[in-house]
C-alpha cells in the first residue's frame, strides 16, 4: 500500500492510490489559490481513514506551494474544521 498522496496535474486533482483503488480530490487552481471541489473515496476502500489521508497530504502539499484554499468540497471543508492547524490555509482566513 502506497500512502504518498500524488498530485495529478493533468486531472487537477490529488490521488491516493491504495490496494489497486484511487481516492481523489478534484480541485481548480488559480495563480494563488486552490479550490477544492469534490472528493471520492472508493467503497472498497471506506471506514480506513483514507479520505483523511488523502486531505492531509493534499493540504500538506497546497502549503508547501504557498497557495490558500477554498473548500467547496464538504469533505475538505469538515477536515479543515476539525483540524486546526490547516485553517490558515482558508482563503478567508484573517
Amino acid at each position: 500500500m502506497s500512502n504518498a498522496v500524488y498530485n495529478n496535474t493533468s486531472l487537477h486533482r490529488f490521488e491516493l492510490a491504495v490496494d489497486g483503488h484511487i481516492a481523489f480530490s478534484e480541485y481548480t487552481r488559480t495563480s494563488d489559490t486552490i479550490t477544492f471541489v469534490h472528493t471520492v473515496v472508493p467503497q472498497e476502500l471506506a471506514g480506513r481513514g483514507i479520505g483523511s489521508q488523502l486531505a492531509r497530504g493534499a493540504l500538506d502539499a497546497v502549503r508547501a506551494q504557498g497557495l490558500k484554499v477554498v473548500a467547496q468540497c464538504p469533505f475538505i471543508a469538515a477536515y479543515i474544521a476539525k483540524h486546526a492547524d490547516y485553517q490558515d490555509l482558508l482563503k478567508d482566513a484573517a
